[in-house]
């Protein structure tokens, strides 16, 4: 992975501890509201992660097949990146 590593990890762990207070916030059965809100902060927080690692791929690994004599390789990154586009829309 290309993508700022630790800047993915110290995205994931601000996740990760939202998880654990979202299930804690469940099981003590709090306001639907507030639970709604957190569930959107991870889910923001997932999406800028998920950006970060497809520019990533995209500066980086797309680049090289592109810059790269295999057409397989650029078929099989454009094939990918479809295949993202398909599960984004």
């Amino acid at each position: 992975m290309r993508a700022d590593r630790e800047l993915i990890l110290r995205k994931l762990r601000t996740v990760q501890g939202q998880i654990a207070g979202l299930i804690k916030m469940v099981e003590e059965d709090r306001y639907c509201i507030d639970i709604s809100n957190q569930l959107l902060a991870s889910i923001g927080i997932l999406r800028s992660i998920n950006k970060e690692v497809l520019d990533a791929h995209l500066k980086h690994c797309v680049t090289e097949a592109f810059s790269s004599a295999d057409r397989e390789a650029v078929d099989e990154k454009v094939a990918e990146i479809i295949k993202i586009i398909d599960k984004l829309a």
